[in-house]
């Protein structure tokens, strides 16, 4: 009962990006061949939307759910690795026709097909979590 509201807010969020069709696997197909500016335009507003609330809370206008400020840590300098990430992270993106969001989306909505997406997943991030101190980065 004490995480109700984060699954309404879960299943809330899963009907927008299905209605946005921001989890058609077209509109994903389209926006890797640049035939259409909706994906485009849906990621732009996220983007837009995390910069504006980013910057409400570091003014301190925005706390937590606790009354504390939100501290966003910086991060590392360099830009191998995120590009490299990047890639890889696009690549199965395109190959999947879904982020990791709308992998769960997807199977609610009755793509069963999305449970072998969601185990490989599963697979690669438990993966690098037994490689991460030996890999170079």
């Amino acid at each position: 009962m004490k995480y109700l509201k984060f699954l309404l807010v879960g299943i809330f969020f899963g009907i927008v990006l299905v209605k946005s069709e921001a989890v058609s696997w077209y509109r994903i197909y389209e926006m890797f061949r640049f035939q259409s500016f909706h994906m485009y335009g849906i990621i732009g507003t996220a983007i837009a939307s995390g910069i504006l609330f980013l910057q409400i809370s570091k003014r301190g206008i925005i706390k937590s759910i606790k009354g504390a400020d939100i501290f966003v840590p910086k991060k590392e300098k360099g830009i191998t690795k995120y590009i490299v990430g990047g890639i890889i992270f696009g690549l199965g993106w395109a190959l999947i026709g879904a982020c990791p969001g709308p992998m769960y989306i997807l199977l609610g909505t009755g793509v069963y097909s999305m449970i072998i997406v969601i185990a490989a997943a599963i697979l690669g991030t438990y993966i690098y979590g037994a490689l991460k101190d030996k890999l170079p980065h």
